[in-house]
């Protein structure tokens, strides 16, 4: 025996989620590629900087950030198919504001070599992304634990970005 929806009936509630998923992930990967676009040299920018010994090759960070925005997206997911925007607004505001920080990093550091700049950025994006978590938490503490990997990352670079600053600054 086969289930059949009448002629009228909306999708099923999973088939209408994909699309927002996937809304999310464009988002998040295209500020991946602004950023890449900011700076296409950002390799040979970064291999040419004083480093601190326990600065990471440059190789590793294409596969961790493909990996962190996934989860930056799957976490908004969460939060936004479990209640009206209006209940969830100021999570999804405070994160659009963190991936916005996100952006504003890599032109700022790579090309236009604005190492203090890009710290201070860095801090926002890490203060942003702090509120994000708290406020994600309320709707789904599966959202807000996504977001830990991110924000370790997150605080691994603030760290390296200063440590770079002082060292070329």
């Amino acid at each position: 025996m086969t289930h059949t929806l009448p002629r009228n009936a909306p999708p099923p509630r999973r088939a209408r989620r994909r699309p927002l998923l996937l809304l999310l992930l464009a988002v998040c990967y295209a500020v991946a590629a602004l950023g890449g676009l900011a700076s296409s040299d950002a390799a040979s920018t970064y291999r040419s900087l004083d480093r601190p010994s326990w600065a990471p090759p440059s190789w590793l960070f294409g596969p961790v950030w493909t990996v962190l925005y996934a989860t930056v997206a799957v976490s908004a997911w969460l939060v936004l198919r479990r209640g009206p925007l209006a209940e969830v607004r100021a999570g999804i505001v405070a994160w659009s504001a963190q991936l916005a920080f996100n952006l504003a990093w890599t032109p700022l550091f790579f090309a236009a070599g604005q190492y203090g700049l890009a710290f201070l950025d860095i801090c926002l994006l890490l203060a942003a992304l702090g509120t994000t978590m708290l406020l994600f938490r309320r709707s789904s503490r599966a959202a807000s634990l996504l977001l830990v990997p991110y924000a370790l990352w997150v605080l691994y670079a603030a760290s390296l970005n200063f440590a770079i600053w002082r060292l070329n600054g």
